[in-house]
Parts: C-alpha cells; structure tokens; sequence
C-alpha cells in the first residue's frame, strides 16, 4: 500500500518543521516541508496530501498574537483548497504555534464553520514567562485519531503563549460534552487538576489539546516530535525509558488512520 503523505509547512518563523517531517518518516509516511508561499501560490499541491501539519516556532514573529498572521493567510489567500482538505476524510495537526494558528483561524473546535467566530485562544502564561519544561499529559475519551489508545504521554512544552481559553463558560462546557478535550496536563502521577508548573501556562481545567467534532483536525500545545527517542528525555540516563518516545505514538496513529 502506498505510504500517505503528510505535507508539513514551513517558513517565516516556523522552526520545528525539520522534527515533524522526520517523525511523520518514520513512523511510515512520507513526508515533504512545503513553503507556506509555494502553498498559497499553487493551492493544488494540498490535493497530493492526506495530512497536513502545522509545526511550532514563532511564524512571523508572533506579531499581533501568536498564530495569527499565519491564520489569517491561510483563511484568505488559501482560500477554498484549504477549507475542501478539511472538509476530505484527511488529518490535520498544529503543534504549539500551529495550535495556535488553528485556535485563531477557527477550525478548532468547530472544522469549517468556525471561520465565522473564533471560540477558543490561546494567551500568555500565567506565569508571565517563556516555560521550557517537560510536562505529563492524559488523555480523555475523545474522537481524536491522533490520540487513539494513548493513556498518558509525556512531552516537553516550549512556548510563552500556551494558556488554553474558551470564548466562555458555554463553549467550555459544549468541547466537555462533546468530548473534544483529547490531552489535560496532570501531576507525574496522572493526577489532576495540576498546579503551576504541572500545567505550565495556566490553562483552563488542565487543557493541553483539542480535536473537532471527527477527531481529524487536532491541535496541541507540547511538542510530540521532540520526543521520538529515548536519548531526548531529560531521565534516560537515569530511568527505564524506551527506546521510542511517547511522541512517536501520535504520529504512528495519524499514519495508521489510513492503512
């Protein structure tokens, strides 16, 4: 069977799209870095993909807000191309800034019919500063492909903007009942709530990723692709780790949703 194909973008800013690539490689894709210009310029590249990810980094600086310039181009020179791969039976990932990206361009939580109002956010720390650590993370009962038998992960977290906000209590309580919420930060030991600096940035009843209503469009704010060895853990040379990371088993899911 022929190995799918994850388009990861890059350019202006974005600096984790080398480590996206390279995970989605090796967990059986087959993967390209595509320049987010060379993306607006020929929208029919995105029809030779059925993943496409959004890395981490700073994308144009984090001017505005992070995520929202880089929104805001793929919302209006993108145009329909973008919007038809969301609406396919195809997988889209945003890491940190492309967590970030997604949550302000509207697709998450609500796909294509969020463009009209953005309901989610994600904002500065709590702690008022850039967090650089590893966290814990368990899964809940959700739709999400990318999360599929994974009980708990644990990643590191690199971001100044990671606070996870809903529009307001209704919003909140609509992504709990739908069960949208995929990944809660929590203590070592699975427990939740987690205090500061278990959840790092502050974010609302733990939240570290959400999906849409299918489960194919999901955003996160640590960093799976830092975490594909055990030789990254900050413990390796002091715990039993495995020899593949907990990040490794996202990616082999979004690979594995078309074999």
């Amino acid at each position: 069977m022929a190995k799918p194909q994850a388009l990861v973008l890059t350019g202006f800013g974005i600096n984790c799209d080398y480590e996206t690539e390279f995970a989605f490689n090796l967990a059986g894709a087959q993967a390209r870095r595509v320049h987010v210009n060379d993306l607006i310029q020929t929208p029919s590249l995105l029809e030779s993909y059925q993943i496409m990810a959004v890395p981490g980094g700073f994308s144009f600086g984090d001017n505005i807000a992070s995520g929202k310039v880089l929104a805001n181009k793929l919302k209006y020179r993108l145009g329909e191309a973008f919007l038809s791969f969301i609406e396919e039976d195809k997988l889209v990932i945003g890491i940190c800034n492309g967590f970030q990206v997604l949550a302000k361009l509207g697709v998450l939580p609500d796909g294509r019919s969020g463009l009209k109002e953005q309901k989610v956010t994600l904002t500065y720390n709590d702690s008022g500063k850039f967090e650089d650590r590893w966290v814990t993370l368990v899964t809940e009962e959700s739709p999400c492909v990318f999360t599929r038998g994974i009980k708990k992960l644990e990643l590191p977290v690199r971001h100044g903007e990671g606070k996870f906000l809903a529009l307001n209590e209704r919003v909140l309580k609509e992504l709990n009942c739908s069960k949208q919420v995929a990944l809660r930060y929590s203590t070592p030991q699975g427990e939740r709530p987690a205090p500061y600096p278990f959840n790092p940035n502050g974010s609302a009843e733990d939240i570290a990723g959400i999906c849409d209503s299918t489960g194919r469009i999901f955003g996160l704010m640590p960093h799976p692709e830092a975490f594909i060895h055990r030789y990254v853990h900050p413990r390796w040379t002091r715990e039993d780790i495995a020899e593949e990371g907990h990040g490794m088993a996202i990616f082999r899911n979004a690979v594995g949703y078309f074999a």
